[in-house]
């Protein structure tokens, strides 16, 4: 019955597969460029296929192989990044790059175990890595692999708790046959008919052998175990311009959140109100609003600071520096930290604008 099902998807597949900048449409007889499609698979991470194209077309461009991207500045890859969040897979992105391209040859593994010891390369990348790039019988779980698993034999096992059940359901149905065409086919049913609302049940290749369906349990399907609040965590970003229009920044730890990227100085983020720790002396200013975000696990709240500083007053041997206007793109930042600059923006322009000029000679 799993060779069936198998056969019944990808021919729906050959018909409706999703036009994707990184794939290689079924039955072009072209094998997928390993680069694309690991490069492809570390963007979509915690980010969806409508955000991710415009980087991927983007990255490609300026990096069209592995050894170009392995050669790029630091600084010029996580700002490329920036907006994707999850500002790890930026800096495993080059270490990867670069140990591939200087201890690979410029190839990647072609196999699960293979490419699970590169950097920033977990079992879910390395299982579809191999087998969308490689044709290998490795087994795709994403979400949306787990609600088509979950709804295809009604199981009611929530979530994280039934992924190796589901797991198990789905490598029992992947065929020998163009596995990678197939793991691409369930991601693609899941994204377009098996939906977490409405899912088109009567346009389903699946319907007929769907559990679920019969049951009238698609809609409920995957449980999930109830998440808990998350926390707000507070803090202060201090947003510093020069007479002459630059901006205050500093490159942020590598370890930790929004790590390796350009930001704005400010305090800790923590659940009390935090202490006014300006990182430079100078007329700081309320801006009377607060940049909100939420992260993974908590939601943050910034409040703004603005103020001209005197570029002298930076020290020589911190992580401090100023950018000149005609080099800063905001664009560069990370999302929270663009967010901050949006709403200061205005208040930090009428400072410089106010300040009085000397008079030239």
């Amino acid at each position: 019955m799993g060779e069936a099902r198998a056969g019944d998807l990808l021919a729906w597949y050959d018909r409706h597969a999703r036009d994707l900048p990184w794939r290689v449409p079924p039955g072009a007889n072209v094998r997928p460029d390993p680069y694309r499609i690991w490069l492809s698979e570390v963007m979509l991470q915690q980010t969806t296929v409508a955000v991710v194209k415009d980087y991927f077309t983007r990255f490609t461009t300026l990096w069209p192989t592995v050894g170009d991207l392995a050669a790029a500045p630091d600084a010029r890859v996580m700002g490329e990044w920036a907006g994707l969040g999850y500002y790890a897979r930026a800096r495993n992105l080059l270490k990867c790059a670069r140990v591939v391209a200087h201890e690979l040859g410029g190839v990647f593994p072609d196999t699960e175990e293979g490419l699970r010891a590169l950097p920033g390369i977990g079992p879910y990348t390395a299982a579809a890595i191999a087998s969308i790039a490689f044709d290998r019988s490795a087994v795709v779980m994403d979400g949306n692999v787990e609600r088509v698993m979950a709804r295809l034999h009604d199981i009611h096992t929530p979530l994280p708790g039934a992924k190796p059940v589901l797991k198990a359901e789905a490598e029992a149905l992947t065929p020998a046959v163009r596995p990678g065409d197939y793991a691409q086919a369930v991601m693609d049913l899941g994204a377009t008919i098996c939906t977490p609302r409405s899912p088109a049940c009567g346009i389903c290749p699946w319907r007929d052998p769907c559990v679920a369906r019969a049951a009238g349990t698609a809609t409920e399907l995957p449980k999930k175990t109830p998440k808990k609040a998350k926390p707000v965590r507070r803090g202060i970003a201090y947003l510093g311009r020069t007479p002459e229009g630059g901006w205050l920044l500093e490159r942020r730890p590598d370890r930790g959140l929004l790590g390796g990227m350009l930001g704005w100085p400010g305090s800790a983020w923590a659940e009390e109100v935090p202490e006014e720790t300006p990182p430079l002396p100078a007329d700081w200013q309320d801006v009377g609003a607060e940049a909100r975000h939420t992260f993974t696990h908590f939601h943050l709240r910034l409040a703004l600071r603005v103020a001209v500083i005197d570029p002298a007053a930076v020290p020589g041997n911190s992580a401090l520096h100023v950018l000149p206007q005609s080099e800063f793109r905001p664009s560069d930042l990370p999302t929270v930290m663009r967010k901050a600059f949006d709403l200061a923006q205005g208040t930090a322009d009428t400072l410089v604008d106010t300040r009085p000029h000397r008079e030239t000679e």
